[in-house]
C-alpha cells in the first residue's frame, strides 16, 4: 500500500512543479511590471500559490484516483491499461500549456487573468476576439507553449508512476484506504478544514497586484470564474446592508441647484457623437498625454469645449456604448448589452432623440453584430444602421471591417441626404489591435506601442478630413459634435495597470458652430465620466434626463464631483480629495490616490464605491 501511497505523492510533485514553471513563465514574461518587486516578495507568489496549485491537482487526480480504485477492486485482466494515464497527463499537460499562454496574451491587453469573459467572447465574436490578441508575439508564445509542453511531457516520464502498483488486499483494507484516499484527496481539493472552502484570497499577500495574481493558480481561477458565471445569477459585490448602500449612493448624487452653463447658440442642433476606439488621454497632449500622437485634436480643441477630467465606465467598448448611450454604469463581471431582456430596459439617447423628431443612425466599419449591438440599437428603435455588412467588400480593409476614412465618408453621405434633424452615434475601429493601416505608419518600428501610435494618428487625421468635409456641408453650422473615447488603453505608455485611474482617462470634447463663441477653447475640469453625457446633452436642449438616473449633468456647476469605473472584479471611486481601488478577489485597496487624505477620508471614499459597485450590479440583477 505504501507503493501507491507513494504513486499519488509523485502525481502531486509533479503537477506542483508544472504549475510552478507556469508561474515562472508569467513572472518573466512580465518582469517588467515586477519593478521594486524583492526576491523574497517573488518567492512568496510560489509559498501562498501552493494552497491553490495543490487544490487544482486534487481536482485533476479525482479520476486517476477513481480508476485506481476501480482496477483494484477489478483486479485480473479486466482492469484498465495502465497508458491511460500517459494519455491523460499529456492532454492536461497540453490544455495548461495553452490556458497559460492564452492567459499571457489576456493580461497583456486586458490587465486581468483569463476568464469566462474573454471565452464568451471568443464564442460569439471569435474573429473579433482573435484580433483582439494579435498584437501579441505569437511566434514567441506559441515558442512558450511548446516550450511548456515539452517540459511537462519529460518531467512525468521522470516523475509519475504510470503503473501505480495495487498491492493484494482484503475488501475490508481496500474499503478503508479508499474512502481515505479519496477523504484526503477532497481536503487537498477544498484547500482547508474550515467551513469555507479555499477561494482566489488564499493568493493575496501584497500591495502589488502583480504579485497576487501571479499567486493564482490560472486553470482554478478560470474555472472558478466560469462556475460562478454560469450559475444563477447573484451579487457577488454585497458589502453593505441595502438600504445603506442606496443611501450612500443617493447622497452622492446630491445637487444643490438643478442649473446648467449654456454653451450652445440652439435649442435643437443635429448631433453626431464620435465614439473613438481606445483613445485614452495619454494620446492627447492638453491631457498630459505624448505630443504629436493626435495633433488634429489639439487643434479641435481650441474650437471646442475640452471636458478634462473625464474617466471611462470600464475596460471595453460593450461597456463604454452602454455608458455613453444608456448612462448606465459597467457591471464590472458582467455586460448587459448581451443580455436582449436586460438592455432593452435601459433608457437610450436614440430612443429619446427619436420621439424628439430626430432621424437617428448607427454607424460602425465593424460588424454591428458584435456583442449584440445591433439588437440594442434596433430595441432602442434605430432608424438606420450602418455596419460592415451594408459596404461593398473592397470597402471592408481589416479584420475588424472599414477602415475609419471609409466610415466617415459613409457619414458625409448619408447625412447630405438627411431632412430632419439628426442623431448619429458614429463607432471607429482602426485603433484597434491588430493596429493594421491601409497607409504607410506614420511612427516607425513594428513594437506594439509604435503601431498603437500610428492607427491613433491615423484616426486622428481621418476626423480631421471628416470636419472639412462636414464644413462645407450647410447643416454643419447646426451640428454639435462629442468626441468621446470607448474606453482608456494601456498604450501608448503601457504604464497603467487595471486598476490604475489613470488607464480610465479619456477625452470628452465638445466641438462644432453651435458652441458659443465665448467658450471655444475653454476648459471644464469637472470630474465626471461617460455615464455623465447623456445628462449634460440634455440638460443643453431643455430636454427631460430623470430617466437616465446614474447620469449627472457635468455643465452644472453645483453637480457632485466623482467618477466611478471598474474592470474584471474590481472598481475605482475617485472625488476630488481622493481616489482608491479595489479588488475584489483579494477584498482588499489597491491603490490610493491621495496618501494625506487622511484614513477617515480614504475610508469614506472606499465606502462609497463600494456601495456604488454593490447598488450597480443590484439594478442590472433587477432589469
Amino acid at each position: 500500500m505504501l507503493r501507491s501511497l507513494f504513486s499519488f505523492v509523485r502525481f502531486y510533485i509533479f503537477w506542483l512543479l508544472f504549475f510552478a514553471l507556469t508561474r515562472v513563465v508569467f513572472e518573466v514574461y512580465f518582469h517588467a511590471k515586477l519593478h521594486g518587486a524583492n526576491f523574497v516578495e517573488i518567492l512568496k507568489t510560489f509559498l501562498y500559490g501552493i494552497r491553490m496549485d495543490a487544490s487544482a491537482t486534487a481536482y485533476m487526480a479525482i479520476l486517476p484516483l477513481l480508476i485506481f480504485i476501480i482496477n483494484w477492486f477489478i483486479g485480473g485482466k479486466n482492469h484498465i491499461k495502465p497508458i491511460w494515464l500517459k494519455v491523460y497527463t499529456w492532454f492536461c499537460v497540453f490544455c495548461i500549456s495553452l490556458i497559460a499562454v492564452v492567459d499571457l496574451g489576456i493580461f497583456a491587453e486586458w490587465g486581468a487573468k483569463v476568464n469566462f469573459r474573454a471565452f464568451d467572447t471568443l464564442y460569439n465574436s471569435p474573429a473579433e476576439s482573435m484580433s483582439s490578441t494579435a498584437s501579441s508575439p505569437i511566434a514567441l508564445n506559441l515558442t512558450i507553449m511548446a516550450g511548456l509542453f515539452i517540459a511537462g511531457v519529460v518531467l512525468s516520464l521522470y516523475l509519475l508512476d504510470h503503473n501505480f502498483k495495487k498491492p493484494a488486499e482484503p475488501i475490508r483494507n481496500k474499503v478503508i484506504w479508499s474512502v481515505v484516499l479519496v477523504g484526503v484527496n477532497f481536503l487537498i481539493l477544498r484547500g482547508t478544514l474550515s467551513p469555507d472552502p479555499i477561494s482566489q484570497r488564499a493568493g493575496y499577500f501584497s500591495d502589488n497586484q502583480l504579485l497576487d495574481l501571479s499567486a493564482q493558480n490560472t486553470e482554478w481561477n478560470l474555472f472558478n470564474n466560469v462556475f460562478e458565471n454560469l450559475r444563477k445569477p447573484y451579487n457577488p459585490y454585497m458589502y453593505l446592508p441595502a438600504d445603506e448602500a442606496k443611501r450612500l449612493v443617493t447622497e452622492a448624487y446630491k445637487t444643490t441647484k438643478d442649473t446648467t452653463v449654456r454653451i450652445l447658440n440652439t435649442d435643437k442642433p443635429n448631433i453626431v457623437i464620435i465614439q473613438l476606439e481606445s483613445f485614452t488621454a495619454d494620446l492627447i497632449e492638453s491631457l498630459g498625454g505624448e505630443k504629436g500622437d493626435a495633433p488634429n485634436f489639439e487643434k479641435f480643441i481650441q474650437e471646442g469645449v475640452l471636458f478634462n477630467n473625464i474617466y471611462s465606465a470600464g475596460d471595453r467598448t460593450d461597456k463604454g456604448i452602454i455608458a455613453i448611450l444608456s448612462g448606465f454604469p459597467s457591471q464590472a463581471i458582467r455586460t448587459i448589452v448581451i443580455d436582449t431582456t436586460k438592455q432593452r430596459k435601459l433608457p437610450s439617447l436614440m430612443t429619446e432623440f427619436k420621439n424628439a423628431g430626430y432621424t437617428t443612425s448607427y454607424f460602425y466599419g465593424g460588424d454591428a453584430g458584435y456583442m449584440n449591438f445591433d439588437t440594442y440599437m434596433n430595441d432602442h428603435h434605430v432608424d438606420h444602421i450602418i455596419d460592415r455588412h451594408t459596404m461593398r467588400p473592397g470597402e471592408v480593409g481589416s479584420t475588424w471591417g472599414a477602415f475609419d476614412n471609409v466610415l466617415f465618408d459613409k457619414h458625409i453621405a448619408f447625412v447630405k441626404k438627411q431632412t430632419k434633424p439628426f442623431f448619429s452615434l458614429l463607432q471607429t475601429s482602426t485603433n484597434h489591435e491588430p493596429f493594421v493601416l491601409p497607409v504607410k505608419s506614420h511612427f516607425p518600428g513594428k513594437d506594439v506601442a509604435n503601431q498603437f501610435r500610428s492607427t491613433a494618428w491615423f484616426t486622428d487625421s481621418c476626423l480631421n478630413a471628416y470636419f472639412e468635409q462636414a464644413k462645407k456641408q450647410p447643416w454643419y453650422k447646426n451640428t454639435l459634435y462629442i468626441l468621446v473615447a470607448d474606453h482608456g488603453h494601456r498604450l501608448p505608455k503601457s504604464t497603467a495597470q487595471a486598476y490604475d485611474p489613470q488607464k480610465y482617462h479619456i477625452p470628452l470634447l465638445f466641438f462644432g458652430d453651435v458652441i458659443k463663441p465665448e467658450f471655444r477653447g475653454k476648459a471644464i475640469n469637472h470630474l465626471g465620466n461617460q455615464i455623465d453625457i447623456a445628462a449634460t446633452i440634455l440638460g443643453q436642449l431643455n430636454m427631460p434626463a430623470q430617466k437616465f438616473e446614474w447620469s449627472k449633468n457635468i455643465l452644472n456647476p453645483y453637480a457632485p464631483a466623482f467618477t466611478f469605473f471598474d474592470w474584471d472584479n474590481g472598481f475605482g471611486y475617485i472625488t476630488p480629495e481622493q481616489g482608491v481601488s479595489y479588488d475584489n478577489q483579494g477584498r482588499r485597496r489597491i491603490y490610493v490616490k491621495n496618501p494625506k487624505a487622511g484614513e477617515a477620508v480614504t475610508e469614506k471614499t472606499l465606502l462609497t464605491g463600494k456601495a456604488f459597485m454593490q447598488q450597480i450590479f443590484t439594478e442590472y440583477l433587477r432589469y
